[in-house]
């Protein structure tokens, strides 16, 4: 690797994180410094219209090794992902979201086991969900145990994306030809050796979460269709079912005419057309998301655009001039 590269990279996709920015690089900047390695702090700003753009742009001045790039809109947390590894250059690349509840002291041990294990990923894994409610516990663990099944890997429970990968394995993952990739499943699935890191997970340090409920299922949905054709083979099930049940249907009702007791009612009726309805009205949705993934595939569209990366181009935007480019954006 040329010496003009950095040995580590570590990429931080933000969004409107404003408020927890000036924690986030207290702690950050004197812990890089003491890894005694040459890196970049590569931040993704995913469309953030508060003044988290600015706020790095400062920073950066004083900051050699901090680097910015913005992406034209809000693409997603999975693509500022994407787009992170599209950017970075180190030999070794962590990702580690700004609201400090990874904390970025587990990043030395990440990058020492790597070392001494010679292994291409080490993931960080919490030791301890108790922070967690209730529901959130058991949705997660219900979200690993499906996607173990469904991924045919073993996918390490309570890792998020916090984790430390190799540049042959940054490599692989920008090879894939598929968009809307979830990176905890598409590093696993590639095999590479790997090793973990257990840690405490704190609380946020500042401002609120953009993770909440819709975002997550939207996140356990995609990882479903965008790596198994189960689902589709639930509709063909449910199809069957519903072929059965209506058989049976069929079969009581002429059971009961031939008898000579059948009444005069609506009630059997209501319930064989709510029940086939529902089955394929459930098969149509699921075929339709299939559908959609093939239109949007085919349509060739990026998942996201840089607008701005401050290796590129570094001066062309200075402190008041990225304020104002935020405010352009936000009008």
């Amino acid at each position: 690797m040329p010496a003009s590269q950095p040995v580590l990279s570590v990429v931080v996709p933000m969004y409107d994180e404003e408020e927890v920015l000036p924690i986030f690089f207290e702690r950050m900047h004197p812990l890089l410094d003491g890894l005694g390695i040459s890196y970049e702090l590569l931040v993704i700003d995913d469309g953030s219209r508060d003044r988290t753009a600015a706020l790095v742009t400062e920073a950066a001045a004083s900051w050699p090794q901090l680097r910015l790039v913005r992406l034209l809109r809000n693409s997603g947390h999975q693509a500022a992902l994407s787009a992170g590894f599209r950017r970075a250059r180190g030999e070794y690349l962590v990702t580690i979201d700004a609201d400090l509840q990874d904390p970025p002291e587990v990043i030395a041990d990440l990058l020492a086991t790597a070392r001494d294990q010679d292994v291409d990923v080490v993931y960080g894994v919490r030791s301890d969900r108790s922070s967690d409610s209730w529901p959130k516990r058991t949705t997660a663990r219900m979200y690993y145990r499906l996607m173990c099944r469904l991924v045919g890997k073993q996918i390490p429970f309570d890792a998020g994306d916090f984790r430390l990968v190799s540049r042959r394995v940054v490599d692989a993952v920008n090879g894939l030809p598929e968009d809307g990739r979830v990176f905890r499943l598409v590093i696993p699935w590639l095999g590479f050796p790997s090793a973990e890191v257990a840690y405490v997970r704190a609380e946020r340090a500042a401002g609120v979460t953009k993770y909440n409920w819709s975002k997550m299922f939207r996140l356990a949905f995609d990882s479903v269709t965008a790596f198994s054709a189960a689902p589709l083979r639930l509709a063909t099930w449910l199809g069957l079912l519903g072929g059965l049940l209506s058989c049976a249907v069929v079969i009581g009702a002429l059971v009961i005419k031939l008898a000579g007791r059948s009444i005069p009612g609506w009630t059997s009726t209501v319930l064989a057309v709510g029940v086939i309805g529902a089955i394929q009205l459930l098969c149509l949705g699921l075929l339709g998301e299939y559908v959609a993934r093939l239109f949007q595939s085919s349509q060739r569209r990026p998942q996201f655009l840089v607008g701005y990366d401050s290796l590129e181009d570094p001066g062309h935007h200075s402190y008041q001039e990225a304020i104002e480019a935020q405010e352009t954006d936000q009008r």
